[in-house]
């Protein structure tokens, strides 16, 4: 088959049976198009003709080019995907990419904020103290609440709010889960509630709307929480995805359970949280040097043991 038209109906599978969100589409189009004209140019138009020496050469090449290994991984996993898609349609006998892993490169730790930095970015008091405001910190506390990606929020409709602790969530793969509501998420919430139908028009089902009564846009919510961010003097720019990374570091911390705050994130993999045991590790580290008779530094001189 050839590959241009195989590729055409992966995405139209993933967009259209997946229901996969057009980000994730607009991803994967863009990966296994550069895959297909990396192959055209080596002679492999048609998807048996592309084998693991061809996709080696590909990852050798885009390492060459200066593309991270991550980037290269994820080039990889879109195209072990679509062969995967194309084995369950019939017309692939193997997936070449299967088992096939980008060199390993340095991984980087999500950057977070402090439970300090969480608290005052909470309960800053803006000059304006009206409904937009008590929107805000809703916003805030159940984005450190509850681990909450942006997508997953801004999605949210009044009718999630399950009952005062609960939250239903639509997540990745329109996979739904049910999150806990923090005490202090709980309160600005219900504040929040009763202040929304000053603006929500009556046909809008959001949680969260704007000043024009609709639901409150992506965009809208990242400048809100930069917005909070520099009232409350934090120094350190503060976006949605960085509260999410302040809850699952501080419920490991807490908790050092791995699969509950898996769970918790959404996360389809463990691996994909296993980051945050880098981040736990770091804390307890700085915990036992600073406690830890034989690890202080002494004064004037190296550590002991040096």
């Amino acid at each position: 088959m050839e590959l241009a038209a195989a590729v055409d109906g992966y995405l139209h599978a993933l967009q259209h049976l997946r229901r996969s969100s057009p980000h994730s589409v607009a991803a994967a189009r863009r990966d296994l198009d550069a895959f297909r004209r990396f192959a055209a140019d080596h002679g492999a138009t048609a998807t048996e003709a592309v084998d693991v020496h061809l996709l080696r050469r590909y990852v050798a090449t885009g390492m060459r080019a200066g593309y991270k290994a991550s980037s290269m991984a994820r080039f990889l996993s879109s195209i072990r995907g679509f062969y995967a898609w194309l084995m369950d349609e019939g017309v692939a006998d193997a997936n070449p990419a299967q088992g096939l892993r980008a060199p390993r490169g340095e991984r980087r730790l999500p950057r977070t904020l402090t439970r300090e930095q969480a608290g005052t970015l909470a309960e800053v008091a803006p000059e304006d103290d009206g409904p937009l405001a008590c929107r805000d910190r809703a916003l805030v506390e159940l984005f450190y609440s509850s681990g909450l990606r942006l997508s997953e929020l801004a999605a949210l409709d009044l009718d999630d709010l399950r009952a005062r602790d609960e939250l239903r969530v639509l997540g990745k793969g329109a996979k739904t889960r049910v999150v806990p509501v923090g005490r202090e998420a709980q309160r600005a919430l219900a504040a929040w509630v009763r202040l929304r139908g000053r603006l929500a028009r009556t046909d809008c089902p959001a949680l969260f709307v704007s000043s024009r009564g609709t639901r409150l846009s992506r965009r809208a919510i990242q400048q809100r929480m930069a917005l909070r961010a520099r009232q409350a003097g934090l120094g350190v720019p503060v976006h949605p995805h960085r509260l999410r990374h302040a809850f699952a570091t501080h419920m490991l911390e807490g908790s050092g359970d791995l699969r509950a705050v898996q769970e918790l994130l959404g996360h389809a993999s463990l691996s994909s949280t296993q980051i945050y045991t880098q981040l736990d590790f770091d804390h307890l580290a700085r915990v036992y040097r600073g406690a830890h008779p034989r690890a202080r530094r002494r004064p004037g001189g190296p550590e002991d043991g040096a």
